[in-house]
């Protein structure tokens, strides 16, 4: 064949077949394409596994792709640009309505790889759109309707969608059970080398409002493999969280998940609101804020947290530390270590049952009253250690440091110990509080065991003006159990035994002689100046049934007199009948001595004088008087027949009973 012919034929060839795909190119440029709508739609729906329709327009140009798509003959070739107008997207099988919109957009546009579709891959290396809005469903069993990555199984088709581009929109996010209801604004962030999106919320969680503002990574920057950024203000009813940090992809970590790596700061008027939002059982305390780092890995139930090297302030206390929290089931559980440089007193009232409002308190009440909330102690198994360096207190609180474990398991929340250093001494005490399903009577069943060792008295009662120059040192036992819903009802309700003895001390010698209405001692003193009286001991004994105090033995022995002291104190009901019986060990002038009474509430307890007895004596003076002067003296003598009580007794008997582990003079 001569060689024109054959340049000829391959020439006509090489037309033919440049000429087929323009031809090609040519017809699908001008070709209606709003007949292909059902056509697309269902091959676009079928490889995403959820239905989709376009409604508008849908137009096809031929252009070069952006970026790089190979060489040669491939990267001339050009890509059909689709642009589909109103175009929305239904929700997949078994999450919300199949029809109902799980996306739409005013406008959504996107380059084909025309070379994939022969493979039948739907390739699109940016899919764009105008005006979105996502209706992002969340069931209980923590199935979704944004997630695409498992395919249709009866369509040959795939989708692989390399970036997303999001013109400004709306987003809402909602839970089937109805636990969250969220909106979100969203603008796109096109000079922000960090952040794709900037976004602001508002809505509720937990039935808690919820706002703020916030950016945070492309939609689809996960895929990329690097860290997804996160800038979040938020607040949920009154809780407020500052979020700065990222989330790292499953693929760069060793255990293949997701992992959460932030600073974290947050506020509120009470730990225990932190229950709504996170699940989390805490105590109630005042007002708090903390900012320390948080890093964990979220799953369906609920992951494992660690909140490091945190900082904050409850009411005026500091607190430092590190606490895990692993979510599962059947509970949760919090471990820790939390410890205070310098801890206010009025910080620990909430935590012990004191209303922060004391408004709410029953009128004249001391004891701490507010309801034990147990509903969710089940939930939760804990073991957080605490310690307090030093203790600014109230003049009448006198403690200095407190070192505390708390163990929450089944129900059971024990405080073990719990201990104190008080007045100069310690206080070592254990408490148990049972809400779990073994627990009977009724409400919470409690049991508090303290050992007080070494207290001194003028510390103890630094409000007392008599007692500043006094000395003694205490020591106590408390052995009570009992059932109620609050410190009150449980000890109002208790049984058990109090003991204490005071050794070593000396006491106001004015104190004493008021106490026996000595008025010639009183005046005496007073004017040459008080001294001290040495007290041999200070025994007390009390039986405890039912909320009832009953003093099995109470002595006050020193130098000058022997005080008796029969009676009870009432835990239920607050108030207080004790009568005070002195005896002098020597002779008094103008002695109106007489039984004293002890009664009224804890809040105001109130002494007074038998006046029976003070009567009988005033009416003999009188008497006397009209016979001979000097004589109306006389019933105002006290004989002084007290004698000494023998104190190492008391102090074996107490022993004894394994009640009182004094220690021997």
């Amino acid at each position: 064949m001569p060689l024109s012919r054959r340049r000829t034929i391959a020439l006509v060839c090489a037309s033919a077949m440049l000429a087929i795909p323009a031809c090609a190119v040519l017809a699908l440029s001008v070709a209606d394409w709003n007949r292909a709508r059902p056509w697309l739609g269902d091959k676009v729906g079928a490889a995403l596994g959820r239905p989709l329709t376009i409604a508008g327009d849908l137009t096809l140009h031929w252009r070069q792709p952006d970026g790089d798509t190979g060489r040669g003959w491939r990267a001339a070739l050009p890509w059909p640009h689709l642009q589909a107008q109103d175009v929305r997207m239904g929700n997949p099988k078994g999450i919300g309505q199949p029809l109902q919109a799980s996306a739409s957009a005013r406008q959504v546009s996107f380059a084909l790889d025309p070379l994939a579709l022969l493979g039948k891959q739907v390739t699109i290396p940016q899919l764009r759109f105008e005006q979105p809005v996502l209706h992002l469903l969340h069931s209980a069993d923590g199935r979704n309707n944004w997630t695409f990555t498992q395919q249709h199984p009866d369509s040959p088709w795939h989708v692989d969608i390399q970036g997303v581009v999001f013109g400004k929109g709306t987003a809402y996010f909602n839970d089937i059970d109805g636990k969250a209801q969220v909106r979100a604004d969203v603008d796109p962030l096109a000079n922000d080398q960090r952040y794709g999106l900037a976004w602001r919320i508002t809505g509720s969680y937990n039935g808690k409002a919820v706002s703020g503002s916030g950016k945070s990574g492309g939609v689809l920057a996960l895929k990329t493999g690097q860290p997804f950024p996160l800038l979040a203000d938020l607040r949920v009813g009154d809780t407020a969280l500052a979020i700065d940090g990222e989330l790292q992809p499953a693929e760069r970590n060793a255990n293949k998940k997701p992992v959460i790596d932030t600073r974290l700061k947050v506020s509120g008027p009470s730990m225990a609101s932190l229950y709504a939002l996170t699940g989390v059982l805490l105590p109630e305390t005042p007002p708090f804020s903390a900012e320390g780092h948080l890093r964990g890995t979220p799953d369906k139930g609920g992951g494992k947290w660690l909140y490091e090297r945190f900082s904050g302030k409850v009411g005026s206390s500091d607190i430092s530390g590190s606490v895990t929290y692993t979510g599962g089931k059947p509970h949760n559980t919090l471990e820790g270590t939390v410890h205070s440089k310098l801890l206010q007193v009025r910080d620990l009232g909430p935590l012990v049952g004191v209303d922060k409002n004391q408004g709410k308190r029953a009128a004249g009440r001391v004891l701490p009253d507010k309801t034990f909330n147990t509903e969710n102690w089940r939930s939760l198994h804990a073991d957080v250690r605490y310690t307090a360096e030093r203790i600014t207190r109230d003049a009448s609180l006198p403690i200095s440091q407190v070192e505390t474990h708390i163990v929450l398991q089944d129900g059971v929340l024990a405080l073990s110990p719990l201990n104190f250093n008080i007045a100069g001494g310690t206080l070592r005490a254990q408490l148990r509080l049972d809400a779990s399903s073994k627990a009977t009577g009724q409400g919470v069943a409690g049991q508090i065991q303290a050992s007080a060792r070494r207290l001194q008295v003028r510390e103890l009662f630094p409000r007392v003006p008599a007692l500043k120059s006094s000395k003694g040192v205490l020591h106590a036992e408390v052995k009570l159990a009992g059932n109620g819903t609050s410190i009150a009802g449980v000890l109002g309700q208790s049984n058990g035994e109090v003991s204490a003895l005071v050794q070593h001390g000396s006491i106001s010698k004015v104190l004493l002689e008021e106490m026996g209405l000595n008025l010639g001692s009183v005046i005496m003193a007073r004017l040459a100046g008080d001294k001290q009286v040495r007290l041999n001991c200070m025994a007390a004994d009390f039986a405890v049934k039912k909320g009832l105090m009953q003093t099995r033995q109470f002595v006050v022995d020193t130098d000058d007199a022997v005080i008796d002291v029969t009676g009870n104190i009432n835990l239920a009901n607050e108030r207080l009948a004790l009568t005070l019986q002195p005896d002098s060990k020597s002779w008094r002038l103008f002695s109106l001595r007489s039984p004293l009474q002890v009664h009224g509430s804890f809040s105001r307890p109130q002494v007074s004088v038998d006046t029976g007895g003070v009567a009988l004596r005033a009416g003999s003076a009188l008497a006397l008087a009209g016979v001979a002067p000097f004589a109306a003296l006389l019933p105002l003598v006290e004989g002084g027949t007290g004698e000494d009580t023998d104190c190492a007794v008391l102090r074996s008997n107490l022993r004894e009973k394994n009640r009182l582990a004094i220690p021997r003079r």
